[in-house]
């Protein structure tokens, strides 16, 4: 029985600046001395990173669908433990969900699954006395769902917000805080750079949840809000743990005694890793030593690299950045090759590919990756078509997609999945398993247990990796690689040994 004080900061319909309002509470909060935790509903690792950034601990996602209702209240717990308030992110409007499916995965299914009150953040710019009507309609809609109050962003005047809080008074619902048209600015990274400026501590994110603080202190009532929060009740669940019950499934296998915790690199940078918050956790708890790897600046693989896991928000728009770090690549490859497992997903996908747009990639995977226009996003309901560290063949998962790239073939030999109305998709290659799904470990700690054991039980000797004088691209955009272990890694795909993972056009 775990009381947490927390809030779920929701809103009619996208736009209305919860945002921004969300990563402003949780640094005006940190910046008092609070201890605080931000959560965001949905699959979004961006907005969950900013939030992590302003809290000072992991931003998490809160995801009904890639982990199961049941879940939501002890991952909750677990990533809230010791905070003085939790601020939970809402997406989209309150009732809405990306799956139509409101009862459970929207952000008021999520806030009645944690008991919390939730504050809707109102953008009034064109609305009056009607705002009354809006919260009301809001409120009326579904009555075992705690309304405990409005802030109300991009108000007029002083004359402006004085009649809008009579509205508000006048059905009972109390204002938090009244931000002017420019109290919100657009300050944030842009969205392209996903959750690299926070990955990488760039002054640019710093500064920027900096001053959503700022606006944050001087429009919203702090005290009363906490107030609000600290009055919701014990959740009667137990934390989440990324420690499996002894004999359940997904338990980590007993590691052989000689090789002690092998090394498992993580894609990130000094502010957390591309994968949830959880995935690190899981890993440790499976008994793996990880390390970050920071495919955007590092150009060696941490010592006894044994297994990679590059997580699915590593973004698109960086693939010049991964493609210019060759010594990096060669590595890649080169662990890939041994048959150490690397797991990608999502844009790690396309870093393992032989190029994208024509730049030259790690070459492991016999295809080639082309970036559009139109966005690729969704769930879908999985089946592994290949043995592989993240599932046996016929085993289910729900993952999320959204990416604009794709890649020609879109499968391999060897099929990571296929799902309902679309053909098999990704890559299995020896110990690799590489596909745009991005599904959340905290449902399948089984992936971590698999992936560690594999570990284990791979050859400690590091692949080095080659000099700078000893990497050529190729007119196909493969590598060929020349280190001073006298390792040659060439052809189309970069890869010389057995050939790496092809196969027909999907």
């Amino acid at each position: 029985m775990t009381v947490v004080p927390r809030l779920v900061l929701s809103a009619p319909s996208s736009g209305h600046g919860k945002n921004a309002l969300a990563i402003g509470l949780l640094a005006a909060l940190a910046d008092r001395g609070l201890d605080v935790a931000g959560f965001k509903v949905g699959p979004d690792q961006v907005d969950a990173a900013y939030l992590g950034l302003a809290a000072g601990r992991p931003g998490r996602t809160l995801d009904p669908r890639l982990v199961g209702t049941e879940r939501i209240a002890p991952l909750f717990l677990h990533g809230a433990a010791g905070a003085g308030l939790a601020v939970v992110q809402g997406s989209m409007g309150l009732y809405d969900s990306l799956t139509g499916r409101t009862e459970s995965e929207s952000t008021a299914a999520v806030a009645t699954a944690l008991r919390s009150p939730v504050v809707l953040v109102v953008d009034v710019a064109a609305m009056g006395q009607s705002v009354a009507a809006l919260v009301h309609g809001f409120r009326a809609y579904d009555e075992q769902l705690w309304i405990g109050g409005v802030i109300l962003n991009r108000v007029a005047s002083s004359r402006h917000e004085a009649l809008l809080r009579e509205a508000l008074d006048d059905i009972g619902v109390p204002v938090y805080g009244a931000l002017r048209r420019q109290d919100l600015p657009s300050v944030l990274p842009a969205r392209r750079h996903g959750v690299v400026p926070v990955l990488a501590n760039a002054a640019e994110a710093t500064r920027a949840v900096h001053r959503l603080g700022e606006a944050v202190t001087a429009t919203v009532d702090l005290e009363r809000l906490l107030g609000l929060a600290r009055s919701a009740p014990t959740l009667g669940v137990q934390p989440w743990s990324p420690q499996p019950p002894a004999g359940a499934d997904g338990a980590a296998p007993a590691l052989p005694p000689c090789t002690g915790r092998p090394v498992v690199a993580l894609a990130g940078g000094p502010g957390g890793s591309f994968s949830h918050a959880e995935t690190a956790e899981l890993l440790r708890a499976a008994g793996a030593e990880v390390v970050t790897l920071d495919p955007l600046a590092d150009e060696v693989l941490p010592a006894d690299t044994r297994a990679l896991v590059i997580g699915g928000a590593l973004p698109e728009s960086y693939a010049e950045q991964l493609s210019a770090n060759r010594r990096l690549c060669i590595a890649v490859a080169e662990l890939a090759r041994t048959g150490r497992p690397v797991v990608a997903e999502g844009a790690g996908l396309l870093w393992l590919a032989r190029e994208v747009d024509g730049l030259p990639m790690c070459g492991v995977l016999d295809a080639i990756g082309s970036i559009r226009d139109g966005l690729v996003v969704g769930y879908r309901e999985a089946t592994a078509q290949s043995d592989s560290v993240v599932g046996t063949r016929g085993e289910v998962v729900t993952g999320h997609k959204e990416h604009r790239a794709v890649l020609i073939p879109r499968a391999g030999q060897r099929p990571a999945w296929s799902w309902p109305g679309g053909a098999p998709e990704g890559f299995v290659w020896r110990g690799v398993h590489a596909s745009q799904l991005v599904p959340h470990w905290a449902a399948y700690p089984q992936i971590a247990a698999r992936l560690v054991a594999a570990a284990a039980a791979a050859p400690a000797t590091v692949p080095a990796a080659a000099g700078s004088s000893g990497v050529t691209g190729t007119g196909s955009g493969g590598v060929t690689a020349t280190g001073p272990a006298g390792v040659a890694a060439a052809g189309p795909a970069g890869v010389a040994a057995a050939g790496p993972a092809g196969g027909s056009p999907a």
